[in-house]
Order: structure tokens, then sequence, then C-alpha cells
């Protein structure tokens, strides 16, 4: 009965993580008003660094060579996601956006197959094709061309899949903890360094945008990687991969509801289409199987 009730609530605590997470989109829509994407990721790493530091600044006595050079290449890869993704919002709808992301965990098999030579299985190949027709449906206009905001967000999601790659790679052996520091610090670097470049300094910070930076750093990076952290011990992969698969949902229903984001019904196919490659690459339909071993044993 408790491991019963203990999974319930990592499954809720989970489902709260993805509605941060999908709440995430709408924040940096907000904060995109008042301040350019790569000092909007800068400031909000920069903040979940420095708090990440104070917290747990007796797992840095452990830092090595073998951390730094895992958290750089994780960070690199989760600053590439972010800035395509930051980005790429100011050309599209956050709604969109939310589905495109989510394409990540279709390609992280084919990543894995690159990495280590490992074939994917049936249900990668069928989630693949439905991520491009749910794309098609989505993203490609009546001259069959794609909008700069959407490429922007396909190859976002390719950086994430690189992240999640990485990760798997390097976390086997690495302080968890002090792997998620260095790769704060380097996004927040290497968006310094970008912003410095590219963009003009922010001087007209509104409240909104602090408001969206505190937000990011604080929630939908701090707070919803700690639950999730927490969570998964205490549930299935299979219930944590649909729990967190509904971020591109719960994104999708927030852009239309708080941002007033139009949906032609084409659009809503193309986000239901996506949605179903997520659980498909996510659970290998795991939880139907479970379903119909039941009923066997029942009978």
């Amino acid at each position: 009965m408790k491991k019963v009730k203990g999974s319930l609530i990592a499954d809720l605590s989970l489902l709260i993580v993805a509605l941060v997470w999908g709440s995430g989109f709408i924040a940096t829509r907000f904060g995109l008003n008042s301040i350019t994407p790569l000092y909007l990721i800068a400031f909000r790493f920069f903040l979940a660094f420095i708090i990440l530091i104070i917290v747990f600044s007796k797992r840095l006595k452990m830092l090595n060579n073998k951390n730094i050079i895992g958290g750089l290449v994780i960070g690199f890869f989760l600053f590439g996601g972010f800035a395509f993704q930051t980005i790429g919002l100011l050309y599209t709808t956050a709604g969109k956006q939310a589905f495109l992301t989510g394409t990540n965990v279709v390609m992280v098999p084919f990543l894995y197959w690159i990495v280590k030579g490992k074939r994917p299985d049936v249900y990668s190949f069928i989630a693949t094709f439905l991520t491009f027709l749910g794309i098609s449906l989505l993203s490609l206009n009546n001259g069959l061309t794609i909008n700069l905001g959407d490429s922007l967000t396909i190859f976002c999601a390719f950086f994430f899949a690189c992240h999640i790659v990485s990760i798997g790679y390097y976390a086997k052996s690495n302080d968890p903890i002090i792997l998620t520091i260095i790769q704060f610090g380097t996004v927040a670097i290497l968006s310094f360094i970008s912003a410095f470049v590219f963009e003009d300094i922010p001087t007209n910070m509104t409240r909104e945008g602090l408001f969206s930076i505190i937000y990011l750093a604080i929630f939908s990076t701090l707070v919803a990687f700690l639950i999730q952290n927490i969570a998964q011990k205490h549930t299935s992969s299979t219930h944590a991969a649909i729990m967190l698969s509904l971020e591109s949902v719960f994104g999708s229903v927030l852009a239309t509801f708080i941002l007033g984001e139009l949906f032609t019904i084409r659009m809503v196919i193309g986000c239901v289409t996506i949605f179903m490659a997520i659980i498909i690459a996510e659970t290998k339909l795991d939880f139907i199987k479970r379903k119909k071993v039941n009923k066997r044993m029942i009978k």
C-alpha cells in the first residue's frame, strides 16, 4: 500500500514538473519582451549556478578533471539547445515550439546508434515516422516551406537529444550534482560571451523580464530538476516518461489561454501526432503490454 501511495505521489510530482516546464515556454515569451534571448539564458543559468554553489558548496571538494570535462561537454549541448530554442521563440509560437522541442526524445535512440552502435528498435522507427508527419502538419506552410522559428526549434531538439545522450555517458562515473553545477556554469559563460558578441547589453530591464528570469532559474531549472530526480526513484520509467511528455501539452494549452495563440485543425492534428510519437518512443507501449499480461493472469 505504501509503495502504491509513493508511486502515486511520484507520478503527481512529475506531472507538476511537466506543468512547470510547459509554463517555461510562456515565461520565456514574456521575458523576450524586455530582454534579448542570449542574455535571458545567461541570467537564468547564472542565477541557478550561484544557488547550486551555495546549497551544495561541500560537493565541490570532489571536483576533478573528469567532472570538469563531462560538465563542459554536457553544458555545451545544453547551451545549444536553449540558444536555438529561445532565439527560435522570437519567430514562432510558444505552443508550436512546445511540441517541436519534444521531438528530441525521438532523436535520442538514433544518436545512441551513432555513439554506441546499438540499432534502434521498431518503436523508434515508428515514432520517427510519426514525428516527421507531425512536424509537416504543424510547421509546413502552403509552399511546403518551414519558417525560421520552427527550423531553429528543430535544431534545439537535436541539441537537447545530444544533451540527454551526453548525460547518459558521463553521469555513470561522475557525481550528478557536480555535473549539474558545471553544466549550468558552462551555459551561463557561453551565453554571456555569445550575448556580448551578438546582442546589445540590456539597459531597460522591466519587472516582467526580471520575473521571467527568476521564475525560469528557480522553478523551471532548480526546482523542476530536483523534483524529477527524487520522484523517479519511486516510480517506473514508463510512468515518468508519460508524465514528463505532457510538458508539450501543458505548453500548448497555456500558450492558447495565456498568450491567446490560435491553433488550426491541421496544427492540432500535428500536435497530437507528435505527442503520440513521444509516447511511443519513451514508453515502447509498455503500459499496454502490462495491461494485456495482467488480464491474462486474472483469467
